[in-house]
């Protein structure tokens, strides 16, 4: 809890940081809304389309927006964007009001929801390096995903409760009033915020403007490669489970909504307690081995699902939650560290497009396995997929220390150059 304390008391971090719960609670609180009102005019057939509208346009922001958080001020993006969502989420219940709120308006809010949703997301730990030390960034991350883990937990309750309260259209207006919040927040922090200073290549060059140095930088990093990848194979499993815990609510236990929502609550509730251990932890030279070790076994608890028990299923869910958030903090660290400042926009928002755009991946896996009802195997692909990547992870960094300071362009630059000036900095 110390180090929670000591970084709040960062004024920059902690209006970033206080501006992020805020939008958060919202956005959980909208999504109740947005779901209720597309369940009662549009079905069950309604909700997979909105759902698809708020997902899949994240990888088409991801192209877009990256550049950007490397081109522009990132205090600019982060107001720019707060404002115009707020505007348009605010249309939900203007519309209601005048009687002419239908479907494919709904739609169309997710739709722009989903497609600057990376803003935040990418743009968080891209500027998360100039607000605080390096020493505390792991406190930072941990801090940020707890926000993200109690988001989806009390957000939604929030919002159904004041869909009872005040009508569901009517949720909207707080949410659009934490984005104008948001965006006042924003503009109070001191850091400069703005557009990254231009770091010239090894030929003159300038490396900003495309994606192709920073698909280089990831490819020849294996710090980045490995994370990259095994959390995509992590979030397949995700995905899966997103359609697994909806099919064993109404076909294995012959019950509503509310199982459903003791086993996401129970996930959830372990992904914060997992956020709130690891970010108060230091950062380690074994940093990349952790993350492995914590992998392999939030993978090999998903076997606990085999018995289609409740009390194994919850006792799963709950260790998987508590042993991944914290992959989630200890990667995040090690991301914002390897990638220097001018290529952060783009290479965060390449790497959370990879690890976003798994789950629906996963989500189709799940829908085609329990079709046929081969609720086993998913299970067995499920826990593979998740634990896999973290044997590997252990293998290849077992003896290979993550050191803070020194970003991957330094490590580039000292197997060039092994006489370079480059400075391997320690933990």
């Amino acid at each position: 809890m110390k180090a929670y304390l000591a970084i709040l008391r960062i004024g920059d971090y902690r209006l970033l940081w206080s501006a992020l719960v805020l939008n958060l609670l919202g956005d959980g609180a909208t999504y109740a809304a947005l779901a209720w009102i597309t369940l009662e005019k549009a079905g069950a057939a309604g909700l997979g389309v909105l759902g698809v509208c708020l997902t899949l346009p994240v990888i088409l922001g991801g192209a877009v927006v990256g550049p950007l958080l490397d081109r522009f001020s990132r205090r600019k993006l982060f107001i720019y964007d707060s404002v115009f969502r707020g505007l348009v989420v605010a249309l939900i219940p203007v519309l209601a009001a005048l009687d002419a709120l239908h479907t494919w308006n709904l739609y169309g809010v997710a739709l722009i929801y989903g497609l600057l949703k990376i803003i935040p997301l990418a743009g968080t730990p891209a500027v998360l390096p100039e607000l605080v030390p390096e020493d505390k960034l792991q406190a930072a991350s941990g801090l940020e995903s707890t926000a993200m883990g109690a988001a989806n937990v009390v957000g939604p309750a929030i919002g159904a409760a004041l869909i009872a309260a005040f009508g569901a259209p009517y949720v909207l207006v707080l949410d659009a009033v934490t984005y104008l919040v948001f965006a006042f927040l924003i503009s109070r922090i001191k850091a400069p915020m703005a557009r990254p200073e231009p770091v010239a290549t090894s030929d003159g060059g300038d490396p900003r403007p495309g994606w192709a140095p920073v698909l280089r930088l990831i490819v020849r990093d294996r710090f980045l490669l490995v994370l990259t990848l095994s959390f995509g194979a992590f979030n397949v499993s995700a995905g899966a489970l997103i359609v697994a815990l909806p099919w064993l609510a109404k076909f294995q236990f012959d019950s509503g909504p509310g199982i459903l929502g003791l086993m996401l609550a129970v996930m959830a509730a372990g992904e914060l307690i997992g956020s709130l251990v690891s970010g108060a932890a230091k950062t380690s030279e074994r940093q990349m081995l952790r993350i492995g070790v914590l992998q392999l076994a939030s993978g090999a608890v998903l076997f606990l699902l085999l018995p289609r028990a409740l009390p194994w299923i919850l006792l799963g869910l709950a260790l998987n939650g508590i042993l991944s958030a914290p992959m989630t903090v200890l990667g995040g660290v090690v991301r914002m560290t390897r990638v220097p400042g001018a290529m952060r926009g783009r290479a965060m928002t390449l790497m959370r497009t990879v690890m976003a755009g798994a789950l629906p991946a996963g989500s189709a896996l799940g829908g085609v396995l329990l079709s046929g009802r081969h609720y086993g195997g998913l299970i067995l692909v499920v826990a593979a997929l998740a634990a896999a990547p973290g044997v590997l992870t252990v293998l290849l960094f077992r003896r290979t220390p993550f050191r803070l300071g020194v970003t991957a362009a330094d490590d580039q630059r000292v197997q060039r150059d092994p006489d370079s000036d480059a400075v391997h900095a320690t933990s």
